[in-house]
């Protein structure tokens, strides 16, 4: 067994471990914390892939996060409110069932990432990075001028959706339902890596021609992988809209877009657990010193740009040295 894979079981093990330390010292409020980051760290497993594995810089991935979000608000106030959606030629009832929600926001999260990735990845370098950021950028000010749906006050949802055989009010069932798509996540993220797709895109990272000259096109695999990679941010989404109950145009911004990459930076880029356990740091830092200050951001990019300078790997190539993929 290589050092990775121990530090990966344990930080497994630890987040798992947190919430119950935390009933049982009686701090509930870090269930909450643990939470936030299981999903979080799936939404960066979700950018790992495309950017891990891939080397696509995408500064657009709250798009995917944020439409996930709204597909589990709107169906949410509809299931409430017991309007169907109306397309005009069909229309569709709302719903409050997780599973449901969960493949809508896939499929969504999906389609939009085919459509951004189609354009976006004719191009490379900056100019893939800034035609992302214009995608997302796109989506936050529909969202914003969209009143049906709260507009810029965002849309609230009154009672957390349903998950069969799980009273997900209870904030420890909620989390380990959080844990459980974690897992999953990171499980779909580990086979393709091992894959012969992911070898290929590996491969196409490093150089493209040489990939091509063998007969593999480098656009249909990246975009195969900016696809899947949509999909699961999309899915952390609707867990995040679930979770604070809320859903606003804030989870479409660039901002959460950065903050999804500054996750993998501080974990490792293109390793397995390294968004779960940037997403560790990253909620653990947020937490303790912006208890302290209000301009804790400072002080989160003093320890990014040591990570950058000295930890290359992130916390856990710092740990467990050169990583033996990619």
């Amino acid at each position: 067994m290589s050092r990775e894979t121990i530090i990966n079981i344990v930080l497994a093990l630890l987040l798992l471990a947190i919430p119950y330390a935390a009933i049982q010292f009686g701090n509930p409020f870090y269930v909450t914390l643990a939470t936030r980051m299981a999903i979080l760290g799936l939404a960066a497993v979700g950018l790992n892939i495309a950017l891990g594995f891939g080397g696509l810089v995408s500064f657009g991935h709250a798009a995917f996060f944020g439409i996930g979000g709204y597909v589990a608000g709107i169906l949410a106030s509809h299931s409430l409110s017991g309007a169907p959606l109306n397309f005009g030629v069909f229309s569709v009832p709302g719903t409050n069932q997780m599973p449901v929600i969960w493949l809508v926001a896939l499929v969504a999260g999906g389609l939009l990432a085919a459509a951004i990735g189609a354009i976006s990845l004719r191009t490379s370098g900056v100019y893939f990075i800034m035609i992302t950021l214009a995608f997302a950028q796109m989506t936050y000010y529909f969202a914003i001028s969209w009143p049906a749906y709260g507009g810029e006050d965002g849309l609230s949802i009154l009672v957390r959706n349903q998950f069969p055989g799980v009273n997900t009010m209870v904030p420890l069932n909620y989390f380990l339902v959080c844990y459980g798509v974690l897992m999953v996540g990171l499980l779909v993220s580990a086979l393709i890596r091992d894959s012969r797709f992911g070898a290929a895109l590996q491969a196409a990272r490093q150089n493209e021609v040489r990939v091509a000259s063998v007969g593999i096109t480098p656009f249909r695999i990246r975009l195969v992988a900016f696809v899947i990679s949509g999909m699961i941010t999309a899915l952390a989404g609707a867990l995040y809209a679930d979770l604070n109950r809320f859903v606003s145009p804030s989870m479409l911004s660039w901002h959460m877009s950065g903050e999804f990459i500054v996750l993998i930076i501080l974990g490792g880029v293109g390793r397995l657990y390294g968004p779960v356990a940037g997403a560790m740091l990253f909620v653990m830092f947020e937490f303790l010193l912006g208890g302290m200050t209000e301009r804790w951001q400072f002080f989160l990019g003093l320890i990014l740009l040591g990570v950058v300078l000295f930890a290359r790997g992130g916390l856990i190539g710092l740990i467990a040295g050169k990583p033996r993929h990619g």
